[in-house]
């Protein structure tokens, strides 16, 4: 995995204009910046794609900044291990861990996936996700998206049960995913998981706000699933008392090397698996497709909200996903 050349490190932020507003409880937004990390050596090269999380205290700035202190240590050698010690979990340490991922492949030819011990890298169905809105505007949406088999409903408090009733009633034969990223309060939930309930939905995806969401605790008739309530393996075992799933992010995790971790973990515990992504290109989505193959549900749709994806970028048939070129990643 070596050659003569020196090793190299370059980073820079790229946005993609969104084919419609993609809006949840915390606001809209009508571009995915991401930045883009590219490991040299040689003529082989990784890529790794992130997107910064204002929810997580991160900008492109502060992305840029923190893969700049790994600069001197990259370009000597490290690798996707010792980047554990070097990062912190977050869109920094994912976009590195990726790209060196990647670039093993490269120098190796064995691909990504084979790395990861998977027999095979086979195609997955993601869900797609519905900006939130009126129930009207939802229901619009939901109608233009009812031949996909899986929708993510972003929710955002008062008002969600007429937003899941007019998507029901757009969509009869769509799994449902309820996602309200934090938007719920305790006192919401005898209301709001009834309404899902009657809405058939299949997973209820972080109500409560992490750090106050001891409210969950309990029997109840749908899974929920922990989003920003769980990271990385950090704290796991405290929520199992909270959610069923726990939902997978690269960028949350730092890379694929603790995503891996995380679902062994998580199995180990007892969780179901959701594998995530922040709104981003194929090139973000093509490394958590190495997970999609454990996971009760799967949400890349990145690439399915953009005006335009990477020329090189995933084959999709609706919303099944097929494994990535090599050109792409791994």
């Amino acid at each position: 995995m070596t050659s003569t050349a020196p090793r190299r490190l370059s980073a820079a932020a790229q946005s993609f204009a969104l084919a419609k507003p993609f809006v949840i409880s915390r606001g809209a937004k009508t571009e995915a910046r991401v930045v883009v990390a590219e490991l040299s050596d040689g003529p082989a090269r990784g890529r790794g794609e992130c997107t910064p999380y204002a929810r997580y205290g991160e900008s492109v700035e502060s992305v840029l900044a923190q893969i700049e202190t790994v600069r001197t240590a990259l370009e000597a050698g490290a690798d996707r291990f010792a980047l554990q010690d070097l990062l912190p979990p977050g869109a920094a340490r994912n976009a590195l861990d990726c790209a060196l991922w990647d670039l093993e492949a490269k120098l190796t030819g064995v691909p990504a996936w084979q790395v990861a011990g998977l027999a095979r890298l086979s195609p997955c169905v993601t869900a797609f996700t519905l900006s939130v809105g009126t129930p009207e505007e939802m229901a619009r949406a939901a109608a233009e998206a009812a031949d996909r088999p899986v929708l993510k409903v972003k929710l955002a408090g008062a008002g969600d049960p007429a937003r899941l009733f007019a998507v029901r009633a757009a969509a009869p034969e769509a799994e449902l995913i309820a996602d309200a990223n934090e938007a719920w309060r305790p006192e919401d939930l005898p209301e709001f998981f009834d309404a899902c309930e009657q809405a058939g939905v299949a997973l209820i995806e972080q109500p409560l706000p992490a750090g106050a969401d001891s409210a969950l605790a309990g029997p109840r008739k749908i899974p929920v699933c922990a989003d920003e309530s769980v990271h990385d393996r950090a704290g796991l075992a405290a929520l199992r008392d909270r959610y069923d799933l726990v939902n997978i992010k690269l960028d949350k995790t730092g890379g694929l090397t603790e995503a891996l971790a995380l679902a062994d973990e998580a199995e180990k515990l007892g969780f179901g698996l959701f594998v995530g992504c922040m709104v981003a290109s194929s090139l973000a989505m093509a490394p958590a497709l190495l997970l999609a193959g454990r996971a009760r549900f799967v949400d890349l749709d990145g690439p399915l909200l953009l005006a335009e994806d990477r020329p090189e970028g995933l084959r999709c048939d609706g919303s099944v996903l097929y494994p990535p070129d090599a050109r792409l990643w791994g």
